[in-house]
């Protein structure tokens, strides 16, 4: 047995980015920061969340969230290659969303 879950409480870091890859398909795609304090020091870390939406998630996505909304996120984790515009492979680890609620505007 295994299990990929993933729970984050963030605020958004700019409006989704909206991408259609068939007429009737919609994938979201924003950005979610996290900060935690670090230890007894009291300096927070901010850490960037990288999220996809898809379907009926994606449209509500793109009708309601913006940029510094609150969001209670549950979803899996995945990781991917590509390359950059300089022909570098990169790396990039993704939070697949199956489930948000939006808790309000910072």
């Amino acid at each position: 047995m295994s299990v990929n879950k993933v729970i984050l409480l963030g605020y958004v870091g700019g409006d989704p980015e909206m991408r259609f890859p068939a007429p009737d398909q919609a994938v979201a795609y924003l950005s979610l920061a996290t900060n935690e304090r670090q230890g007894n020091s009291g300096v927070e870390i901010t850490e960037w969340h990288y999220l996809v939406m898809s379907g009926n998630n994606a449209r509500l996505a793109e009708r309601y969230i913006r940029k510094g909304s609150r969001l209670y996120v549950e979803g899996r984790l995945r990781s991917r290659e590509y390359q950059d515009k300089f022909q570098i492979t990169r790396r990039r680890t993704e939070v697949f969303v199956d489930f948000f609620e939006i808790l309000g505007r910072q």
